[in-house]
């Protein structure tokens, strides 16, 4: 179970209030239904499987904050995530994705994220490993004399043994040293291995054996998902390596990977993968309110909306979709439906669909006073952003309390005057406002730069303006 899993709904909300200001009654649902995985994990195997995720739909407009907490979720959790939109789905029949391929998504991320897991743990081992390539490229040792492989992968199976039909490289061995030559080549690579190891060999090159990956040229099948060609014979082929030229330290880290990928057991991974997929896979759905079958809904490309509504509803109750590394059950995959509704209501989607997904929570508007917030409390607020590219260039960058408050009155309004997309509409003013600085920079006589409410009020004095309400006035 992930670090992740054993935190309390507390300590989860905690954690996306470093990113996402406001949004309590979200976060909170969202805490509470990643914490009841945890502790549906504990209870008696029989009640178990009879305990269903209990599925979210949240409603708000753009820029509120409902994409940037799956966002935080998929950076915090150890978990299988996926986030999909609704509109890239196509009723069957029609060209497009089918809803199946959502799942197949999501197991993709179980293995990459189970794989990476198993990697990190042959890590150590792998580095060891690695710095005996290195040294060996350094200083050739004593070369072992290998039997000849056969030419043909299919030699063994047709009985031809060793022998080939084409020609075949055959390999140099090294003529036997004597006990003298060995004992300086093994100082000499005792010296390499503690200069390695201090880091007074990082820059130079040296020429390694890089593993050649067979190119993944997909095809699309209507039941499995997708076959990569480039693997079909992959077990059934030799690996081929080619010679590279580059430094030690991105030396290192190459053949670091290959020495844990080879050692990794690809079975355990997959089947580890696919508990993890169908026990704590999280699937996030964005903009579901644009498949609603709402009334202005029902013309041209739109026509199979409501089809992909039904289509969705089996994955969603618990269904089995085929992937290429085995069947997966979505019955306890949790599944988070986000949408603006807008134009249409949660009350236009197809009733059974409604029906699974349980918690509805509602996201609020944005403040000016929230808009504050965003721009000076998160870890990766906007301001801070900023600040670091500048710095960047040699200029320190500052900005009033005044300022700040005048940006955020700025963002409010142009989300009242036009349409209102959230803390998007602070991108859109921090840009425009900085434009200037960042275009003359870098430049000596600029190292410290302060930004005060008039010199915002002066860059958007011609596009924003409070309106004039005396002037709708007959």
């Amino acid at each position: 179970m992930s670090q992740f899993y054993s935190m309390t709904p507390r300590e989860i909300v905690a954690e996306l209030d470093k990113y996402i200001i406001g949004q309590e009654k979200a976060k909170r649902s969202v805490a509470v239904a990643l914490r009841n995985r945890y502790r549906r994990g504990l209870v008696d195997e029989t009640m178990r499987e009879e305990i269903t995720p209990k599925n979210i739909l949240m409603m708000g407009p753009t820029g509120v904050g409902k994409t940037e907490i799956a966002r935080r979720l998929a950076k915090l959790m150890d978990a299988p995530f996926v986030k999909v939109e609704a509109t890239k789905f196509t009723e069957v029949g029609y060209v497009g994705r089918d809803v199946d391929s959502m799942v197949r998504d999501l197991m993709e991320a179980s293995i990459r994220i189970t794989k990476q897991k198993h990697i990190d743990e042959k890590y150590v081992v792998a580095k060891d490993l690695a710095e005996e390539k290195i040294i060996e490229a350094i200083i050739p040792g004593k070369k072992k004399r290998t039997a000849p492989s056969p030419a043909n992968p299919f030699s063994f199976i047709l009985g031809g043994g060793g022998t080939a039909t084409y020609n075949q490289t055959s390999q140099k061995v090294d003529p036997p040293k004597d006990d003298h030559q060995e004992s300086e080549t093994e100082l000499a690579r005792e010296q390499v291995r503690q200069q390695l190891r201090d880091g007074l060999l990082e820059d130079q090159y040296i020429e390694i054996d890089v593993e050649q990956v067979p190119k993944e040229n997909n095809l699309d099948v209507s039941q499995g998902g997708s076959i990569s060609l480039g693997s079909i014979f992959g077990d059934a082929m030799p690996k081929r390596y080619k010679k590279k030229n580059m430094k030690v330290k991105d030396a290192r880290k190459i053949l670091t990977e290959q020495e844990a990928q080879n050692m990794i057991d690809m079975d355990q991974v997959t089947a580890e993968a696919l508990e993890k997929c169908e026990q704590n896979g999280i699937i996030f759905i964005d903009e579901i309110d644009k498949i609603a079958g709402g009334s202005t809904y029902r013309s041209g490309a739109d026509v199979s909306r409501e089809g992909v509504q039904r289509d969705i509803l089996p994955i969603v109750e618990g269904s089995v979709v085929n992937t290429k590394y085995g069947p997966v059950k979505t019955d306890h995959v949790l599944f988070i439906g986000a949408g603006a509704f807008h134009v249409s209501k949660p009350t236009d989607l197809i009733p059974e669909l409604q029906g699974r997904f349980p918690i509805r929570v509602e996201l609020e508007n944005l403040t000016k006073e929230d808009f504050v917030r965003i721009l000076t409390e998160p870890d990766n607020a906007l301001l801070k952003q900023h600040k670091a590219l500048l710095e960047t260039e040699g200029a320190e960058l500052e900005f009033t309390e005044d300022a700040v408050s005048e940006i955020a009155t700025m963002a409010s309004l142009m989300n009242e005057q036009s349409e209102n997309i959230g803390a998007r509409r602070l991108h859109t003013i921090m840009e425009k406002l900085l434009e200037d600085i960042a275009y003359d920079l870098p430049d000596p006589e600029k190292t410290k730069i302060t930004i005060d409410a008039a010199y915002v009020r002066e860059k958007f004095d011609e596009t924003i303006r409070a309106d004039d309400v005396d002037r709708y006035i007959l």
